[in-house]
């Protein structure tokens, strides 16, 4: 009992963490906090879409559609209890991250983007929760690929 509510406590901080870092920058941004580098500037973006605003069109759609896959994540994840708690760091930041940009969708109409790198080549402009995202699944993958291989050959 004492180790399940350590592995909840685990993934509720990561969640809590990663929404309140993310929704902290975007209010930065929101109140109009601009600044340049030679490489990266923190600017605003609204992007009504997902990455690369693909599937902007869908407008109001899109939100229902993004509720609609945390759900699912969610419930797939009760349902595999050991995957969930294999990853329960890596799928807290997700949860949190995904829904940061949730509540981004149905605040402003759109995710609140501002990182935008310009060095050596254009990238589309990114927020803390994509960055994030992308932790968790790299985090997710490299315990897959080689660690749990690792243990198998051992």
């Amino acid at each position: 009992m004492v180790k399940r509510i350590k592995v909840i406590s685990v993934f509720i901080f990561c969640f809590i963490s990663v929404l309140i870092l993310d929704q902290w920058v975007k209010i930065l941004t929101l109140k109009g906090f601009r600044w340049q580098s030679e490489y990266i500037d923190f600017t605003f973006a609204l992007n009504t879409g997902v990455a690369f605003s693909m599937f902007s069109f869908l407008d109001e759609y899109l939100k229902y559609f993004h509720l609609t896959f945390i759900l699912i994540l969610s419930i797939y994840l009760l349902w595999q209890k050991k995957f969930l708690k294999d990853h329960i760091i890596a799928f807290g930041m997700m949860l949190g991250a995904g829904c940061s940009n949730l509540l981004d969708r149905f605040m402003h109409g759109g995710v609140v983007d501002m990182f935008f790198w310009h060095k050596w080549f254009n990238f589309a402009i990114f927020n803390v929760a994509d960055v994030m995202i992308n932790i968790s699944v790299a985090l997710i993958l490299v315990q897959e690929i080689f660690i749990k291989k690792g243990v198998k050959n051992d």
